[in-house]
């Protein structure tokens, strides 16, 4: 059996991988992208392409529904964050498509997308969480901590207050954030990928990251540690988890502790599948009760690189 898959937001570097993995994917027959911006190089990856209005438009409804039809879509992959959100706090959009979408569970995603209830999550499970509030009930900080976004994605809305002068500032023009505890051994830093399937069998990869401008990352080293990976698949059962997410963590004296869960295909999903981490493939065999293909886990000290690559039309 082969399907024709439809990649919305397929235009930035997750949707260009996801393409990229795709076209090598024997199940998959016709591949479809659509973006807000043709500005991008998803016509040199994609079998077609079309431009579309964002998700925020009342327009977008309508053109998705028109290239389902057109190219009789089997499946939808959404790749940028505001769709991902959107779908998330409009539950019946995806009945009104009238075709599958693949995404993580409900629960992972309104969790994941909230960070205070990522929080609030861990607490409640009984798992190692920062210290966390909402950024305008702070009243006497401990310095230094970290403000970001509540709802945001990225390290670009995120802001180190060390001292009073700096707090006064970002409370005048940070509404909305939540305040953070600054943890310890920034070189400690761990990207996790985490994937569930239908029958509970759980598949993780741990590397320790560098980010890049803009909070990508740049270069990375598989690592193995047993305090992650039992953590790991206590979140991946305590989350109910299906599908694939991205854990952000960071390894310090009190051992591993969670600061972010990214309920999506992370912006590595290319170098994981490329170390044998196949997340979106075994999320499509899953979802089509497909034999999921079986993992070979890299070696310990597997390295990647971020690069880049250029299109001339």
């Amino acid at each position: 059996m082969k399907y024709k898959i439809l990649v919305t937001g397929c235009g930035g570097d997750i949707g260009q991988s996801i393409g990229k993995i795709l076209k090598e994917f024997t199940a998959c027959e016709l591949l479809v992208g659509c973006d807000m911006s043709d500005q991008n190089p998803a016509s040199f990856i994609y079998d077609h392409f079309q431009k579309v209005q964002a998700i925020s438009s009342p327009e977008y409804l309508s053109e998705i529904k028109a290239i389902i039809s057109k190219y009789s879509i089997d499946l939808i992959i959404p790749v940028s964050e505001p769709e991902l959100r959107f779908y998330t706090q409009n539950k019946s959009l995806q009945l009104q498509l009238n075709c599958p979408v693949l995404m993580a569970n409900l629960e992972a995603r309104e969790i994941g997308f909230d960070k205070l209830a990522t929080v609030n999550f861990l607490k409640k499970e009984g798992l190692p969480y920062p210290k966390t509030e909402i950024f305008e009930e702070v009243e006497n900080p401990t310095y230094p901590f970290l403000i970001k976004s509540r709802f945001g994605s990225g390290s670009k809305a995120l802001f180190i207050v060390k001292n009073e002068k700096q707090f006064n500032f970002y409370k005048e023009m940070c509404s909305g954030f939540i305040a953070q505890e600054l943890l310890e051994n920034d070189d400690e830093e761990y990207t996790c990928g985490l994937f569930r399937d239908k029958t509970g069998n759980t598949k993780y990869l741990i590397y320790r990251r560098t980010l890049m401008d803009g909070g990508h990352s740049g270069f990375g080293e598989v690592v193995e540690n047993e305090d992650i990976s039992k953590l790991l698949k206590e979140i991946a059962v305590k989350i109910n988890l299906l599908g694939s997410i991205n854990i952000q963590l960071r390894l310090t004296s009190k051992g591993p502790i969670v600061f972010e869960i990214n309920p999506r295909f992370s912006s590595t999903v290319m170098f994981r599948h490329i170390m044998g981490y196949q997340d979106l493939i075994w999320s499509i065999e899953d979802y089509f009760e497909l034999p999921i293909s079986t993992y070979i886990a890299p070696k310990i000290g597997t390295k990647f690189y971020k690069g880049f690559f250029e299109y001339v039309k």
